[in-house]
């Protein structure tokens, strides 16, 4: 299992909500599983983490909807 070398703090301060960030990393780790391709610079080939590196990277980002 691999070990998480995230700061999560820079995490939280990208979408302010622990939720609009597990669901923009969830979903950005479908895309890749689908053969998006990888955004961030990643040896490691677990999508999730990926996800993740490409969040803090700052090159997934979200867009609030109209309410």
């Amino acid at each position: 299992m691999e070990t998480l070398n995230i700061p999560l703090e820079g995490l939280y301060d990208k979408t302010h909500s622990m939720y609009k960030l597990v669901v923009l990393a969830s979903m950005r780790a479908l895309e890749l599983n689908a053969g998006a391709a990888q955004l961030a610079e990643q040896e490691k080939k677990n999508v999730l983490l990926t996800a993740l590196h490409e969040i803090i990277e700052g090159k997934i980002t979200y867009a609030q909807g109209d309410k």
